[in-house]
């Protein structure tokens, strides 16, 4: 399979990528929209005319950054709706809530390296994040998505999933000692497969969806890592907001990604599939990309939901539970 190549790279910005595109009429959605690089995106987004929705747990926080880029592009078409990837009930009000046709889902919003936690269902609290609360978003807005017809789905996953594949027998560390990498490292595995799963499943009904790497950015998704100062990579790979987003947005409007699906990108370039760490900031594991565990995890993410939905509430793990 030939990668897909873009005239842009490292330093473009997600403005470049969005040059000349017009998405009036279309609508998008962004998790995580209250900062970082999710408000960027977003900001680009309503740039493209695109009317633009920013699902965010601090509602105060996105209407601020929704009036700024109101402000900034003369969209007023941008709104706030409230979302915690960690509460089922608040991922199915959206989703219940959501009327229309959807364009763009871009899933954004996650945790890294967090200290050890669990949700009120026993899971992982990285892995219900950045995985399991997309997935039940996505699927939940799944015929609104099928409904435009040529929809994208834009999953963030991370070089960092090159830290562990999904494993399978004790996903949520019930064995295992906690390690804050190894858990951000499967959960962004799991973004990697989810789009190769919802490409194969949706196709079909006009959708796709593509993960990506956006660089190494500092924002709040580093305030458990020492941030700035923690010199985990050089200052040369340091990219800005702008120029991080840039790989959302083009895997989210370029036509030269339409009807391509279950991708992995960096620097705004399809990356090469690799069979060991690379060390460098490229390249996507070959188990992220491998249809059968694509077809697990789906399956899996499923049950999980079910069950959490069919189901009184289980006792929480703390950090210190010994079994």
């Amino acid at each position: 399979m030939t990668l897909i190549t873009t005239p842009y790279g490292f330093s473009t910005t997600a403005a470049d990528v969005a040059r000349g595109i017009d998405l009036t009429g279309r609508r998008a959605l962004v998790t995580g929209a209250s900062s970082g690089l999710g408000a960027e995106t977003a900001r680009v987004l309503a740039g493209t005319r695109a009317a633009v929705t920013l699902a965010v747990r601090d509602i105060e926080a996105g209407e601020r950054v929704a009036k700024d880029i109101s402000a900034a592009t003369g969209n007023q078409d941008v709104h706030v709706a409230h979302l915690d990837l960690t509460d089922p009930t608040s991922i199915a009000a959206l989703t219940a809530a959501w009327q229309g046709p959807l364009h763009v889902l871009v899933n954004n919003a996650g945790v890294m390296a967090c200290p050890e936690r669990y949700t009120e269902q026993g899971w992982e609290w990285q892995f219900a994040t950045n995985h399991l609360g997309h997935f039940a978003l996505a699927t939940g807005l799944h015929d609104a998505l099928a409904a435009d017809g040529a929809a994208r789905i834009v999953a963030i996953s991370s070089t960092g999933h090159q830290q562990s594949p999904v494993v399978w027998d004790d996903i949520h560390f019930a064995f295992r000692p906690y390690d804050p990498w190894l858990a951000y490292g499967q959960s962004k595995t799991a973004n990697v497969l989810f789009a190769v799963e919802a490409t194969r499943r949706w196709a079909a009904d006009g959708i796709t969806a593509n993960a990506l790497m956006p660089g190494a950015i500092y924002t709040n998704l580093q305030r458990h890592t020492g941030g700035r100062g923690s010199g985990r990579v050089p200052a040369e790979l340091i990219k800005t907001v702008e120029q991080g987003a840039a790989t959302a947005v083009l895997l989210a409007t370029s036509p030269l990604l339409e009807g391509i699906g279950g991708r992995y990108f960096a620097d705004c370039n399809e990356t090469e599939t690799v069979d060991r760490r690379t060390g460098t900031l490229h390249g996507v594991a070959r188990y992220a990309l491998d249809p059968d565990n694509a077809r697990r995890l789906w399956t899996l993410s499923e049950n999980l939901l079910a069950d959490a939905a069919g189901r009184h509430r289980r006792p929480v793990r703390t950090p210190h539970d010994v079994y």
